[in-house]
This record gives C-alpha cells, structure tokens and sequence, in this order.
C-alpha cells in the first residue's frame, strides 16, 4: 500500500484508506488506486493491491474507457464557443453523408440521439480499429436504435460521431486537437493515446476462481473518441478541478456548467437513483448530493471521477480488471467521507466592493400573488431570488448588460428579469419570466395582469 497526503485528519485518511483497501478486496481487483481532491489540489492518495503490474503510484496509467467521453465533449464546446458550431445543429451541416446526421450535436453529447449502443460484431473493444475503417463500418446499415431525441440511450457510437466531427472542424486528428487544446494547457502530461511506462497491465479475474487472466489491449482506432485514453490519478485530479471551476484558456466556468446540468432524461431504471446525463458528464445523487463525473471500462481497466461542486471534493478511482469493485459506489464514497468528517468552511463574509443604488432598490420583499418572496444583492452582483416562508422557486440572476438580468437555475434558467418602473423612475413591478412581483400582495397600479378590485382588502362579516 502507498499513501501520500497532507491536512486531512487522521481519521479521514483512515477511512479513505478503509474504503479503497475494502473496495478492492471484495471486489477482487489486481489493484486498486484512488486521489482524492479539495480546494483544488490533491488531498489524498492511496492504493491497494499493486499485484498484476498495478503499481499504486500516482503517475502509474491506467486506462480510463469513457472518460475519454468527457474530454471529447470538451473539444465540442470549444468549438460551439468558438461560433463554428451551434449544439443545436443537425450533425449533417458539419458532416455530411454519415447516415445518422438527423441527430443535433447536442443529442450526440447526451446520449439521446437514438443511436446503436455499439458499433456492429465483432466485440469493437476486443478487436483491432482496423476492423472498422470508416464511420460507416463504425454505424452499420442501421444505426438508430430509437427515434431522435426521445430518450436517453447511451451510445459509444455516438462519441465516435463527435470524435469525427472534431476532426473535420480542426483538420487534425482527434488526438492531436485533444492535445494541444486540453492536455497541454491543462499540464496532463501522463494523459496519453496509448499505455507510456510506468502503466498497470490490465486483467481479467476469474468470476468462480482466484485466477487472473491478461486482457487484449487494442487501438480502438476511429472509437477512440469514445474511449481510448491513458490517464493517471494525478491527471485526473487535475481534471476534476478544471471541471469543477472551468480554465480559460480550454473552457469557461458557464460552459461547465452546462455540461454538468442534465441534457437528458432518466431511464426507468435510472430514476430511483436519480441518474440522468448532462454534455459529456453523468449527472446523479449519492448520498443526499449531487456527484457529475463519468465512470469508464473497457477490457481489463476500471475507472470512475466523481465530483461534488458543492462540496468542493472530487474523487478518482481506477483498477486494472474488467469487472468486480463498483467504483462508483467507492468515488462517491470517499467524496462523501471528506464532506462529511472535514465539511467545506465557507468563505469569510465580506460586504460588496461596491453596490449600483439602481440594483440596491431592488433588494428586500416582493409578492408574486400573495407568495412572499425575498431579493437579496449578492456580493458578486447578482440578484438572489427565493421564498420567504417554505419551498418554492429559487434562482439567481446575473446581469445581461442591458438592464435585465438573466436566471441562473431552476425554474427561472434562462428566463428575463426586468425592472418595469412609472413614469416618475420609481419600480413599479418586477417582471420575471412574465409574472408579476409586487412591494404589496396584490398592490394597486402595480401592473397585476386581471386588476385588483379597487376597494382593497377586507374583512367578512357574519
């Protein structure tokens, strides 16, 4: 077993160490290797096992399988923006004649295009990318499963979609542009095509015996962008944290966002445990938390990172089997562990740098009807919107620059805040997404759509 660390309490690295050692002994894996991350930087690392060329160290490959989906899915934000493509966009405006081009990028991202699964027989993860050359030997002679945009239908082939559409928007390979577009900048220098020393072996563990066997290792070819990277735990820490809070110079924090916030439906299956999928990243709760990240597996590897923004903890755990330890369950574990035994410290209060009397006006009480809602000014200059007594819609705005604000979350994202005012320059109402907000429930010459009965409130008698 190795184990670096430093802050974390003895006791939280105790019961990281626990979890990984238990996840890999029951889940009788060669190995078994985890980093956890907090206030972006790597906290903790351990591992387990190192039997089967899986050495523990932090720099030591593995392979990751459909993490590879994420980073794709990075390169295709990119360009939308970058204005060379909208998500919104038939496939067949940026590449023609694949036969599934009906399906919009955005579709293709969330696994809700309608497409096969796999790619036709042979089995394409245990099979040369040789076997299939072209997108068509990648799609077959039918490659809807399901109509477009009905339902979520995890698709591999749908990656190696985008993976081709990179390519024909950058005029490079699918490799070079992840390179030199997210690895470098991101410094993910152990983040490679194919396995470079020191990298676990991958196995296959015997299901009624204590027995190993080597696994096939292939170049997936054109599938790649579905699942054929290389990456560390180190590496992959160093992701997490670009996931959570975004990097300029690959992605902005507000495109983040969107790949974290569901694009697609649960699957009956999924709705228990409130699984769905966002642009690239799964989406589900864990615990009372949400936790996005991608889990991944192909022939011999196992991989999972798992992220709570919230929380500001990431997990990644990797191991060199093909089946056995449920990685997620041991991700969402350990981000749990620290959330839980080292909860996050908020941020001192500080008041604003400074504050537009024009929004300070808009703070304090309003009436949609006679729901009570309150409007804060939040140091960061945006207006915080939620109900003063019990559940219901709550949202943040942030400025659009032409004195509307725009929602953030919930059941205001996207929608217009606007500050309608009489004559004289005082507010008159808040207009928020087409309902009415009042100083006064049901306020006379506020602008409440129906009118108010000019005799006002009042009492009944007997």
């Amino acid at each position: 077993m190795t184990s670096s660390q430093d802050e974390l309490l003895d006791g939280t690295r105790r019961a990281l160490v626990e979890r990984v050692a238990r996840g890999q002994a029951e889940g009788r894996a060669p190995s078994v290797v985890a980093a956890v991350v907090r206030g972006g930087r790597t906290v903790w690392h351990g591992g387990w096992g190192g039997l089967g060329g899986g050495d523990t160290g932090q720099d030591v490959q593995y392979r990751i399988g459909s993490i590879t989906k994420t980073f794709t899915a990075v390169l295709v934000l990119r360009l939308r923006d970058e204005g060379l493509l909208d998500l919104g966009d038939p496939l067949e405006k940026h590449l023609p004649g694949t036969g599934a081009g009906e399906a919009t990028i955005a579709e293709l991202l969330a696994h809700t295009a309608g497409l096969a699964a796999e790619s036709p027989a042979p089995w394409w993860e245990r099979t040369p990318g040789a076997v299939r050359p072209e997108l068509g030997d990648v799609l077959g002679e039918r490659p809807f499963r399901h109509p477009v945009g009905r339902r979520h239908h995890y698709s591999n082939t749908g990656y190696t979609l985008l993976g081709a559409l990179v390519e024909e928007k950058r005029g490079a390979p699918w490799i070079d542009v992840l390179r030199a577009e997210v690895l470098e900048p991101l410094g993910l220098r152990r983040t490679t095509y194919g396995p470079v020393a020191p990298y676990a072996d991958g196995w296959a563990v015997h299901p009624w015996a204590d027995a190993l066997l080597p696994e096939v290792v292939e170049d997936l070819g054109r599938m790649a962008a579905a699942g054929q990277l290389w990456s560390t735990t180190a590496d992959l820490a160093r992701f997490a944290v670009f996931l959570a809070g975004g990097d300029d110079r690959v992605l902005g924090a507000d495109s983040l966002r969107e790949m974290r916030t569901p694009a697609a439906p649960a699957e009956a299956a999924d709705v228990l445990d409130g699984s769905t999928y966002g642009l690239g990243m799964q989406v589900l709760r864990r615990d009372g938390r949400l936790v996005v990240g991608h889990s991944g597996s192909v022939p011999g590897f196992l991989a999972n990172l798992s992220i709570s923004v919230e929380d500001d903890v990431a997990a990644v755990v990797l191991a060199n089997c093909t089946s056995g330890p449920l990685l997620g369950a041991i991700g969402a574990d350990l981000v749990r562990i620290v959330a839980e035994a080292e909860p996050r410290i908020p941020e001192p209060w500080r008041p604003a740098a400074e504050v537009d009397p024009a929004v300070l006006e808009l703070a304090g009480p309003w009436y949609w009807g006679t729901h009570a809602f309150g409007l804060r000014v939040t140091a960061d200059g945006l207006l915080a919107l939620g109900p003063l007594n019990g559940a219901g819609r709550r949202a943040r705005f942030r400025p659009a620059g032409d004195g509307t604000w725009t929602g953030l979350e919930g059941y205001y994202a996207g929608e217009e805040l606007r500050v309608v005012r009489r004559t004289d320059g005082s507010v008159r109402h808040l207009d928020v997404g087409s309902f009415v907000f009042t100083r006064q429930p049901y306020e006379q010459d506020a602008g409440v759509p129906g009118g108010v009965d000019p005799e006002g409130w009042r009492g009944v008698t007997s």
